[in-house]
C-alpha cells in the first residue's frame, strides 16, 4: 500500500466517522422544540428573501416577512 493510498483512506475514514458521529450525537437544546412554546417566534419575525429571475426578464428580489 502506497503512502498516498494510506492518506486518502485516512481522509475518507475520518469523513465517514464525522458523518456517523453527527447522526449519533445528542441534538442541541432548542427552547421552542423542547418546551413546545411558540413565544420565541413572536418576538422576532422571520424574513425570507426570494430571488426570482427568468431568461429575458428583469430579475426580482422579494422580501417576505412572516
Amino acid at each position: 500500500m502506497d503512502w498516498q493510498q494510506l492518506v486518502s483512506l485516512a481522509i475518507v475514514g475520518s469523513a465517514a466517522g464525522f458523518l456517523l458521529w453527527s447522526k449519533v450525537r445528542r441534538p442541541k437544546f432548542s427552547f421552542k422544540r423542547d418546551t413546545h412554546c411558540g413565544c420565541v417566534a413572536a418576538v422576532s419575525p422571520q424574513a425570507s428573501i426570494v430571488f426570482h429571475a427568468r431568461k429575458g426578464e428583469r430579475p426580482q428580489v422579494r422580501v417576505r416577512v412572516t
